[in-house]
């Protein structure tokens, strides 16, 4: 099989579908891996680093698409990139289409195979292609709501994470006690803030409890107990996701306007159409930081794009063995075998077939056979 890499071309986007060990690894196995020019330069891998590892460097992602069978990404294709695709290309890459009625529409037109890593899922309900990721996004979140808290770039109330003796640290308050929720009360913690972090599953916050002890509170999730916690932070992280689907829209505007004057919200929803009602994608804002009802917005939906060397390697570790399957499989096998790479199948020759898409766009749904 030939393996495509184009260059990412989303905004502030600096990683890249693979590394040269994951070209090593695909060509090794007897597969053709290309990659266009410059792909790999903003997470610091060279043309040079590709062709040791056995890649050939293509020109143009007009040439990467015509000749490769599939195609492996990092995020979703842009408007700009849909007629480069074409009938019976699989595409790899974070989709997210429960939020992108319209990329969905274009994968049905072209006849895609679109595979999304976020709905790769094993037989524990674990998401193993989104963890990385989530991991990095959620370190990020409280990095970047340190950063947006004080007077430099926006209205940052002026506030230091983790105070000083005699005044008080920030409130930070996580919505979603998954990967990206206990990565961010991770280094919440570690920044000297007080952290509460809310989810509606109690095995989940029991078990947080256990590991942090008095250094954070958890808290059942209600609408009730949300807007508690949203009025008293002063960094709110959105950390909810449902696979394959859109985030439920925790947090109403009405709870954004009882918020601090400076107050930081970070969204990493925002991907899922975000958890927050004030928070909008970045395709609707030439700037992705704003202000509304006073209060600080982050809505970037690749916050790990920031790190991009760090994410880049941290991908490519998890999406190699899938992406490996694929080709030696090919995509029917794959779905033959109901392994856990074919819950990641989300339009099939013009046909949804992962649920929660379908529900979102009320797009008719084809279940695999």
């Amino acid at each position: 099989m030939i393996i495509g890499i184009p260059k990412e071309i989303k905004s502030s986007e600096n990683r890249v579908g693979i590394t040269p060990a994951g070209v090593n690894v695909l060509v090794n196995a007897g597969h053709k891996v290309i990659v266009q020019n410059g792909a790999g330069i903003g997470s610091g891998i060279s043309n040079e680093d590709y062709q040791e590892a056995g890649a050939s460097i293509i020109n143009t992602a007009e040439e990467v698409y015509d000749i490769a069978d599939m195609i492996l990404k990092v995020k979703e294709p842009l408007p700009a990139e849909y007629g480069l695709m074409r009938k019976d290309q699989v595409l790899f890459t974070y989709l997210h289409l429960a939020a992108e009625p319209e990329l969905t529409k274009a994968l049905m037109e072209k006849g895609v195979i679109a595979v999304a890593y976020e709905t790769v899922q094993d037989g524990d309900g674990l998401l193993p292609l989104l963890a990385p990721m989530s991991e990095v996004a959620g370190r990020m979140a409280v990095q970047i709501g340190a950063r947006l808290l004080d007077k430099t770039h926006v209205n940052g109330s002026g506030i230091l994470m983790g105070g000083v003796p005699g005044v008080p640290p920030a409130e930070v308050v996580i919505i979603g006690a998954g990967i990206v929720g206990t990565n961010a009360a991770k280094i919440a913690i570690g920044l000297g803030a007080r952290v509460t972090i809310i989810d509606v599953n109690i095995k989940r916050l029991r078990y947080l409890d256990d590991i942090y002890g008095n250094r954070i509170t958890t808290q059942a999730s209600n609408a009730y107990e949300i807007a508690r916690a949203v009025k008293k932070a002063d960094l709110l992280v959105g950390a909810v996701l449902l696979p394959g689907q859109k985030a439920p829209r925790l947090v109403t505007e009405e709870m954004v306007k009882e918020m601090k004057q400076g107050a930081v919200i970070i969204d990493i929803a925002v991907d899922q159409g975000g958890c927050v009602e004030t928070i909008d994608r970045i395709t609707t804002h030439k700037e992705p930081i704003y202000v509304k009802h006073g209060v600080v917005h982050y809505a970037v939906p690749n916050v790990p794009g920031i790190v991009p060397r760090t994410s880049t390697f941290a991908l490519t570790n998890v999406t190699i063995p899938f992406a490996l399957e694929l080709a030696n499989k090919g995509y029917r096998k794959v779905l033959a075998e109901r392994t856990p790479l074919a819950r990641g199948f989300n339009v099939i020759n013009g046909e949804v077939v992962h649920p929660g898409v379908a529900q979102a766009h009320s797009f008719p749904y084809s279940e695999v056979s």
